[in-house]
């Protein structure tokens, strides 16, 4: 058995990989190239509900990824922008989202292959 610890149930890298690496999350990250506002953010990303981007933009700013400003504006509005930590994310995200967006339609060719197989087995 390994007893490197960062294999351990209990390792909080697990909770942290799952917190930011989600797609949700990813993709809010990417957005957030610029301070924005939660309604522009949620016009850019097709498919998201007013209620996971809430609990994502929550998820990043407790992580300390995501920084949330009130605006004084009237109404009051908010903020959201890339904390220095949400910042260092920017190339490693973006590089895994170049390979999937690279890899996307081999990826997709070899999903339909396996569904193909499946079926005729």
């Amino acid at each position: 058995m390994n007893d490197d610890p960062v294999y351990r149930a209990d390792c909080p890298s697990r909770a942290i990989l799952d917190q930011i690496a989600d797609k949700w999350s990813m993709m809010v990250m990417q957005v957030l190239t610029e301070p924005r506002r939660f309604n522009a953010i949620k016009r850019r990303l097709d498919g998201i509900t007013q209620r996971v981007l809430t609990q994502t933009l929550r998820k990043l700013e407790r992580n300390g990824m995501v920084a949330r400003r009130i605006l004084s504006t009237s109404p009051p509005g908010v903020e959201y922008s890339l904390t220095a930590l949400g910042r260092s994310l920017q190339g490693p995200f973006g590089a895994l989202y170049a390979w999937t967006l690279e890899h996307m339609e081999e990826i997709e060719r070899q999903q339909a292959q396996y569904d193909r197989d499946a079926a005729s087995a």
